[in-house]
């Protein structure tokens, strides 16, 4: 690989998965390498703790990096997926000690994306470099209205695909003509999760937790009855860590048709599997219910709804929620996410001067509510 000029910023992008590792260079906003380091569920399985990773992690991603010819001599950061941790207000943070013992700590829980910021901070540290992540799930600048929850001892909060919504707001922004800080969007983020958010002014006042609300998903539960739940939960059939399961993992298509694969329900359907068909109605009908929602939050100032992520590829799913919702007004598609661009792009904008990188935790001022 070429060495960059003096004058281009050099990036190392590192996003996590649960058996793979995905990482690109960029130069400037220029991916010029983008590889995937594969983990073997064997290999992972020696460690208890996503954490204890880390270490098995890293080499591997040096490794891979080396027998690539990917030199790190010439980096000017890395920047990582960010991960659970405290509530934050969204932007680009530098990492620091008290992230990475949050990270360890799993304070809002296990969660391989808590190992991005941790890699990105082992490798910059080697090599005398700056290390950042870019609008982790944790971001949480929903309004106060927004967090009440019906019983004092629970706050809603945000958990969302933050780093897809914030970038794809930019880009439906962009193709309106207009800043995000001066637009008014509905994002839906429809993947394994689904998390639908109401930006106003670039801000996600309001935002369907991607592990307890909202549509189920193709893994996921969504919003419960909640009595139901609680007779579950003291049934005496099932163990903690199975009605966890049930909630997020095993929920969803993955529950009621065995597979969590959108497309693959959609096959099924067209192939005139009835209960295939029942459960993708029943999915894509909650999406365009929550969507509803959040246009109430909006009001007449609501500029446009951009449907994105991978389930947004089926033109067939977006476009029966477009047909349900488009009375509410114009409907983008910007499907799948980038989000090692995004992170890239993200860490660029601090290098360039164009943002000035925040100190972890930031929050907003008003965030719990009393």
């Amino acid at each position: 690989m070429t060495e960059a000029s003096a004058l281009t910023k050099r990036i190392l992008v590192l996003n996590p998965g649960s058996t793979s590792t995905k990482l690109a260079v960029f130069e400037g906003d220029r991916c010029v390498y983008e590889g995937v380091v594969e983990h073997t569920e064997l290999e992972l399985g020696r460690f208890e703790r996503v954490w204890d990773q880390y270490e098995y992690r890293k080499e591997a991603i040096l490794e891979f990096l080396a027998d690539h010819g990917v030199s790190l001599h010439s980096l000017t950061a890395v920047v990582g997926r960010g991960g659970l941790f405290r509530p934050t207000v969204s932007g680009t943070y530098r990492v620091n000690a008290e992230m990475v013992a949050d990270a360890r700590s799993e304070v809002q829980g296990p969660h391989v994306a808590n190992l991005g910021a941790v890699l990105a901070y082992g490798i910059a540290w080697d090599h005398g470099l700056e290390a950042f992540i870019v609008d982790p799930p944790c971001v949480d600048e929903m309004d106060p209205v927004a967090r009440y929850s019906g019983i004092p001892e629970m706050e809603r909060t945000s958990l969302a695909h933050a780093l897809n919504i914030k970038a794809t707001a930019r880009t439906a922004a962009a193709e309106l003509g207009k800043s995000v800080r001066d637009v008014n969007l509905i994002v839906a983020h429809l993947g394994g999760g689904i998390t639908l958010c109401a930006l106003r002014n670039g801000r996600m006042v309001d935002v369907t937790n991607g592990l307890s609300a909202g549509p189920f998903t193709p893994d996921r539960a969504g919003t419960l009855p909640t009595v139901d739940l609680v007779k579950m939960c003291f049934s005496g059939k099932h163990s903690e860590a199975e009605i966890m399961r049930k909630l997020v993992g095993g929920g969803g298509l993955t529950a009621y048709l065995g597979t969590n694969n959108a497309i693959d329900a959609l096959e099924r359907a067209r192939s005139g599997d009835i209960a295939a068909e029942a459960v993708l109605d029943a999915m894509i009908y909650q999406t365009a219910k929550e969507i509803g929602a959040m246009a109430v939050v909006l009001g007449d100032d609501l500029d446009a709804i951009v449907l994105t992520g991978g389930i947004a590829k089926s033109e067939t799913i977006v476009g029966r929620i477009a047909d349900t919702v488009g009375f509410l007004g114009r409907v983008i598609v910007l499907p799948g996410e980038d989000e090692l661009r995004a992170l890239a792009l993200g860490c660029l904008r601090v290098l360039e001067g164009e943002e000035e990188a925040k100190t972890y935790p930031e929050t907003v001022d008003d965030r719990i509510c009393r």
